[in-house]
């Protein structure tokens, strides 16, 4: 399914209505280390973590742009960047930074200067609207141990793109592999025609095992039960011949009781991976994090658990094999899929390091699992739920809800909890909760209109989490707010979208419903839950506990006056943490990178971005000066200021220097 398929255009809009070439030498007295950030998450296990430790709380406040550099896409795609978001994570590897534009050119700089050194432009086309808007998270790069040095594409770097290609480049100079695939490009194939061109796309970077890359797949939500499927797909990472495939749903008429149903799982589409994923070489595993099945708010049609779906998967590298799941939804009709690149980490709980799996929900859960058997490592219990579902519908009866660590988010919303500026919004909003069914997480839609509590843009969503393993801290962003959604009988679907053209109201054809999804917003436009919206949240995982929470952002760029209060927003994008002891993160909607303390949760810097920073930072050191990185692009549905500028701030040049 889509990162996000929520309308935060509208929620932006509103909200502010409601509140009134060649490397450089190096400098004397500097060693130059390329140490840093060499996968998308930092590492392949996605940590986001640097023992960086030259910037620290002490002297974070003395940052300052070192440079900045321009995509080009406002001058050149000006209509396209309206229905684009900068996502993108550059890395170091190779001994240059690389990064991806929203439409999908690789571009390789000079780590301390920002100066362009290649780029290589596929040419995308950009006259259609992506389900997930023009994006384009990281690549990947890779080095050929079997090359000579110097060879053509001894080093290469892979990008999937917003048409359903994975390409490959010579890291060195950018020209394609023509080796792989036709001319540096394997066309993925999603098995059927497509509704719009944009409904299958991939968003974010391959990752390789060994001598294979694999990609996943972002759709389009909500169209139709027998969408694309959302298969994983594996290469041969030199000449990109196929290796092997895994789909989540059982095809054919194959009968897994209690899971999938023979020819019912035949016509069902996605629960693919649009979200990153991870890499354990040394285990040889890959691992997935899986949505949920189309179409999302209704399962009639696809009865059991849906094994495999809304999964922590583990796959074999080489073969794409599964070695173990772990399900975190059953049966979703919430939208409720895996967002986030699981992280590999080690934790110590007291009995002596182990390797696990953590991955942060939509929920507001964080799940923490065994990297070789799956199992919990805190306790997971099967906890019953609410029923009573739409015609046709089977609900799971129960649903997996960890004891620690504790929901990071709200799960249930009464009418007294309503909020408002004063008392006639607030009351409108608690008329407006005590309207729809509303009993609690899990509640499944309704043609009455269900309320979801978190939304279905999180708790946590696709920026994921970061890791110091020396403290044993996580650290994650969640969001908060109210959706309604509400169940259309498929006789008055025709009249319900006429009716309400600029609602998201989706035919989930194929079942008995369509959809229809809205924030729950009071007549000022103000959220009709409490503040804070945006939070972010250390926890500790050799405990379980939540150590510190923190407002994560202000109203200032998308309110039109000043306001007194930490609301906070919602966010996009996720948190890097470093041995220096701080946490950076932009996300927010705001056009700003902060900086907290690692150890308390204060923020002890912010520095201005030309554009909003809906992406995830990262860090490394380089001629002796360590870099923080930020894509300040901006995201076309949160109303953030829209730029093509990628911003590194570091220390003046006598300041915490590396030796």
């Amino acid at each position: 399914m889509g990162s996000f398929t929520l309308r935060f255009r509208r929620f932006g809009r509103l909200f502010a209505l409601m509140l009134v070439g060649v490397v450089t030498g190096a400098l004397p007295g500097f060693a130059q280390q390329g140490g840093g950030w060499t996968h998308y998450g930092g590492d392949a296990g996605g940590s986001r973590y640097s023992a960086s430790a030259a910037i620290t709380p002490d002297t974070v406040g003395d940052l300052e742009i070192a440079w900045q550099y321009a995509t080009g896409d406002l001058e050149a795609r000006p209509d396209a960047v309206t229905r684009s978001a900068s996502e993108g994570t550059p890395i170091l590897a190779g001994g240059a930074l690389r990064l991806c534009t929203p439409f999908n050119e690789i571009v390789s700089l000079d780590p301390a200067t920002g100066e362009e050194q290649w780029r290589y432009d596929p040419q995308i086309p950009t006259d259609y609207m992506p389900a997930n808007q023009f994006i384009c998270r990281g690549v990947v790069y890779w080095q050929d141990p079997q090359a000579g040095g110097g060879s053509e594409c001894a080093e290469r770097i892979f990008m999937g793109t917003n048409h359903g290609r994975l390409i490959a480049v010579d890291a060195t100079t950018g020209r394609p592999c023509t080796l792989f695939g036709e001319n540096g490009t394997v066309a993925i194939d999603p098995g059927m025609d497509l509704w719009w061109p944009g409904e299958f796309q991939i968003t974010s970077p391959p990752v390789t095992v060994g001598d294979t890359v694999i990609v996943g797949s972002a759709i389009g939500d909500n169209a139709r039960a027998d969408a694309p499927k959302g298969a994983v797909r594996a290469f041969d990472v030199r000449t990109g011949t196929p290796r092997w495939e895994f789909d989540a749903v059982a095809r054919g008429a194959v009968e897994q009781p209690g899971s999938w149903q023979g020819e019912q799982a035949a016509r069902t589409g996605h629960a693919n991976v649009w979200a990153p994923m991870s890499v354990d070489e040394a285990r040889g595993l890959v691992f997935l994090p899986t949505s949920s099945p189309s179409p999302d708010f209704y399962g009639g049609e696809r009865p059991g658990d849906n094994r495999y779906a809304n999964s922590v998967v583990a796959l074999d590298g080489a073969t794409g094999t599964v070695r173990w799941h772990f399900q975190t939804v059953h049966h979703d009709v919430w939208d409720y899929d895996l967002p986030a690149q699981p992280s590999l980490v080690t934790i110590n709980k007291g009995d002596g390091p182990r390797d696990v799996v953590v991955q942060v929900a939509k929920t507001g859960f964080v799940f923490v699992l065994d990297r070789d058997t799956g199992e919990p490592v805190f306790p997971v219990d099967e906890v019953p739920v609410p029923q009573d579902g739409a015609s046709g519908e089977e609900l799971s009866p129960t649903q997996p809800m960890p004891q620690k660590p504790p929901a990071l988010v709200p799960h249930s919303i009464v009418p007294d909890d309503a909020w408002g500026l004063t008392f006639w919004d607030r009351g409108r909003c608690r008329d407006a909760i005590a309207r729809y069914r509303n009993d609690g997480l899990f509640t499944p839609p309704s043609e009455q209109g269900t309320l979801m509590f978190p939304f279905s843009g999180g708790g946590a969503n696709w920026g994921g989490m970061a890791f110091n393993p020396q403290s044993q801290m996580m650290y994650v962003n969640t969001s908060r707010a109210l959706h309604v959604v509400k169940l259309i009988p498929r006789d008055e679907f025709a009249d319900a979208k006429a009716a309400e053209p600029g609602k998201e109201i989706s035919p989930q054809a194929g079942t008995r419903y369509g959809m229809k999804r809205d924030l729950v917003l009071s007549p000022l436009s103000l959220p009709c839950n409490k503040p804070p919206f945006g939070v972010l949240h250390a926890i500790d995982l050799s405990t379980g506990d939540i150590a510190w929470e923190a407002t994560l952002g202000t109203v200032r760029d998308i309110a039109p006056v000043p306001l007194p209060w930490k609301l906070g927003t919602p966010n996009f994008g996720g948190p890097l943490v470093t041995a220096g002891g701080l946490v950076f993160i932009g996300a927010a909607m705001d056009d700003y990178l902060r900086a907290f303390d690692a150890a308390t949760g204060d923020e002890v810097w912010k520095g201005r971005l030309p554009g909003g920073g809906q992406a995830t930072p990262m860090t490394y050191e380089w001629q002796g000066r360590q870099y923080v990185v930020i894509s300040a692009g901006g995201h076309s549905r949160s109303t953030t200021t829209l730029n093509d500028k990628l911003v590194a701030f570091a220390l003046p040049y006598n300041e915490g220097r590396v030796e």
